[in-house]
Parts: C-alpha cells; structure tokens; sequence
C-alpha cells in the first residue's frame, strides 16, 4: 500500500493538515481559556468595586457595634448574582457574613453550599490581600471557583471582603469547544484525506499515462514518443526527456542496425570469393601450377582483407564498450609522421603519387603511439586510395598555440557537399565521387570511423576541413602538453 506515490503524498498531505488543525485548535483553545480567565477576573473586581461602593453608602444608616455587618448584609442582598458568593471576614480572618446565610441563598445557588468552603480556605484567600494579583482558584462544591479579596474600612476597623465566582459555566463553554474540535477535526481530515487522494491521483495521472506508454515502446516502435501536455511544469520537462532519450535510443539502434547490415555486406563479399575460388579449384585437378598460384594469390589477398575488416571491427567494437587500452607514453609526432610516410611511400610509388611532407621538429606529445600511427596511416591510406595516378598527398604537422595540428591533403575529385555529412559513419564510401577499384586495394569504409575515435580517445578531434574539386584536407587537433 505504501508502495503508491498517490497514497504516501496523501498520508503526508494529511499529517500535515492534522498538525496544523491541532496546532490551530490548541491555540484558539489556550487563547480563549486565558481570555475566559481574565475576563472573570475583571469581572470579581467590578463586583467587589460595587460591593465596597454599596458597603461604604450604607454605613451611615446602620448604627451600633454591628453596624459593619449590617452594611455588608444590605450590600449582598443589592448585588446578589447567580454563582457568585460574598464572604465577609474581621481583620483575623473569622468569617463574619456570608452570602449562604442570607434567605433563599441555597435555592438561589443550588450547587454553593457552606460545608464545602473551611477557614483555611478563606484564610489563605485573605493573605493575598496585600500582593500584587490577590487572587486563587479553589475548588469546593460542584466545582471550582476563582477567588478575590479586598480589604474594606468601617468604623475605623478592618474588614476583608471575600467575593467567589463559580467557573461550572466556563469549563462547561470550554468543554464544549473541545468538544467541537474533537468532532470537526476527524472530519476535516477525513475531507482532507479525500481531497488530497483526488489532487495526487489528479496530478499523477500524467505519471500513469506516461508509464503506461512507456510499456509498450520498445524495439519494434521506438519511433513512438510519450505525450507532453504541459512543457513547462516538473512532469512536461520528464515527458520531454524521456522523449530526448528514446531519440538517442532510436539513432543508436538505427546505427546498430544499418552497422549490422553492412557488416554483414562487407563480410559476404570475401567470403563468396574465397568460397568461389576454392570451389572452382578443386573442380578441376588438372589444372597447373601457375593457375594454382593465381587462385592462391586470390584467397591470400580476400583472407587479408577480411582479416583487416574483423580486425577494424574487434578494434571498434572494443572502443565502443570503453575497454580498448590505451597505454600512454611520451614520443615525437615529427619522428612518428615521417616514419609513417617512409611506410606510406609503396603505397604512393603503385600509383605514382606524389607524397610531400611539411613538418616541424620537435613535436613532444604524451600518448599511444600505436594508435596516433594508426590515426596517420588511415589518413594517408584514405587520401592515397582516393587520389588519381599521378596526384599529389601532403602531410602537415604543426604546433598552433596549445594544440598540435596535422593536415592530409590530396589532390582527388573530392566529396559531393551531400555526402560529406556522412564520410564518418561505419561501411560509409562515397561510392560516387571515390568508387571503390581492385587496384586501389578496397576498403570496408572504417578507416575514417577509427581514426575520429583515435583522436577523440586522445581528446582532440578529426573533422573534413575542406572538400572541393581541387582536393580534400582533413584536419587532425591534438592538445600540446604544458610546458
């Protein structure tokens, strides 16, 4: 169950409305309870200002030694208030007046009743008289009662009026609000729950649509793309590159299939021939010594070129996996280039090319020196293979700023602008332009593919610098170590 987005977003979505509900509630409630508190305070106050204003005007028309009690008696009778109790004490704390002593005072406040308030009770009440907040909350009869005390004079003797107010209808106004909360927040949660599995499953449903397609895509169909309904948000921005994603998956699979197919193409052809010509020699057992050589010299020269297209196959494959080792180490590209003309020149001799070097000294270069003379001999072999009889190659080797470069140029017809986008793709020739001859020794179209990844795998680059009718230059960049 916890597995599902949908349900985690929802469990979090509502503890996070829980807590603010309670947080909510427990405020309002504490605020409330201290608004209720300092209310009924105020409220004793008002009260014992009125008793004493009473207390005070009756005093002259009450004579005798128990005139102050008379005064405070005619003061309870005028301000006699529901839950309200009046105590009136001498300056030693000995309860003089009550308001339970007078008539109807047990009808008139059925749950304040005289056995349930001591003399301590009212003593401890009376020494708050002289501190800054003379009040306390006791409890007796039903409840509890908040309690003030305020000294009064008459006669020239102290008196200590003790005014208690029940606080049943308080805790019963707060029972009622917790009871409230209680009640409306489960059911603010329940509809926040609900609401909050609409919205994630609302707002997740893209997720859905998109793992559902997502499903069905694979090999066979992965020209279809997941639908963006939104590009801007979080889930359009996924859409799009899981989009992005089955499009290099689609050039990748599309490269491996055509790479399959030409592989296959390449391969067939020595093989036919090799099979062919074995066939036909064993047809005939009189044939001569010289047509055997002839028929030897043919499966000799497809065996090495099959040998060279698995070997350039093996050496790809390899550097696509990353696994290729590359076993770095410092040596001249000036010594490097000029060794590998030297072994270029039986090529450019069969067909009377001129081979001309332009290279400075000096070149010190950290790599692997068996791969950067591969990189310089497809080069060459490429430009020499593609050069008319009597043509010329040129081979340049030079530091540019923080970089070695090294230009092959020939003097061929060139690659059709169309097609040259494509010279570095695997079993690519541009059949057109550089058609492939039994003189030219032939070649499965890997040469150039090898000798970018050389140049990348050295972290410089290989591109076609120019192509036109007068020639072809491909332009080799290389980094120069720091001094």
């Amino acid at each position: 169950m916890l597995d599902s987005v949908r349900v985690r977003l929802t469990l979090w979505y509502t503890a996070v409305v829980a807590v603010v509900l309670i947080l909510f509630a427990s405020l309002t409630y504490f605020l409330y309870a201290r608004n209720i508190a300092q209310r009924t305070d105020s409220n004793l106050v008002e009260i014992a200002n009125a008793f004493a204003t009473t207390f005070n005007a009756e005093l002259p028309d009450n004579t005798g030694p128990d005139a102050p009690q008379k005064a405070a008696r005619e003061a309870m009778v005028e301000h006699r208030f529901r839950d309200v109790l009046f105590v009136f004490q001498d300056s030693q704390g000995n309860t003089l007046l009550s308001s339970l002593d007078l008539p109807s005072a047990i009808q008139s406040n059925e749950h304040l009743t005289s056995g349930l308030f001591v003399s301590r009770d009212f003593q401890t009440i009376a020494s708050l008289t002289g501190s800054a907040r003379p009040f306390r909350t006791i409890h007796g009869g039903r409840g509890t009662f908040r309690a003030y005390a305020r000294p009064l004079s008459a006669a020239g003797r102290n008196f200590i009026l003790i005014v208690l107010q029940s606080l049943h209808p308080q805790h019963e106004l707060l029972g009622d609000i917790r009871n409230s909360f209680l009640g409306i927040i489960p059911i603010a949660l329940l509809f926040a729950a609900l609401g909050g599995y609409f919205l994630a499953r609302k707002s997740l449903a893209p997720v859905a649509s998109m793992a559902s397609k997502a499903r069905t895509i694979g090999a066979a169909n992965l020209h279809d793309r997941l639908g963006v309904s939104n590009p801007r948000d979080e889930l359009g921005q996924l859409a799009i590159s899981f989009n992005e994603l089955l499009d290099r998956l689609e050039a990748s699979f599309e490269r491996q299939r055509r790479f399959i197919a030409d592989a296959s193409h390449e391969l067939r052809t020595p093989v036919a021939i090799l099979r062919g010509e074995s066939e036909v020699t064993l047809s005939r057992p009189d044939r001569s010594p010289a047509e055997y050589r002839q028929a030897l010299s043919i499966l000799r020269d497809e065996s090495q070129r099959l040998a060279h297209i698995v070997e350039d196959l093996f050496t790809l494959t390899r550097a696509d996996a990353g696994q290729y080792p590359i076993a770095p180490r410092d040596f001249y590209l000036d010594e490097l280039a000029s060794d590998v003309l030297r072994h270029a020149r039986s090529l450019a001799l069969a067909k009377e090319i001129t081979l001309s070097p332009s290279i400075e000294p000096e070149l010190l270069f950290h790599g692997d020196e068996s791969l950067v003379r591969r990189l310089f001999l497809n080069l060459l072999d490429n430009a020499i293979k593609y050069t008319p009889r009597g043509g010329k190659v040129t081979l340049e080797c030079k530091k540019q700023s923080a970089q070695y470069v090294i230009n092959v140029t020939d003097s061929g017809p060139g690659i059709p602008p169309d097609l040259q986008p494509r010279i570095f793709e695997r079993f690519f020739r541009a059949d057109k332009a550089r058609s492939r001859s039994e003189t030219d020794g032939g070649g499965a179209g890997l040469g150039l593919s090898i000798a970018r990844w050389i140049a990348e795998a050295h972290h410089g680059r290989l591109g076609l610098a120019r192509s036109d009718a007068s020639g072809t230059t491909f332009t080799v960049t290389l980094p120069a170590p720091h001094p």
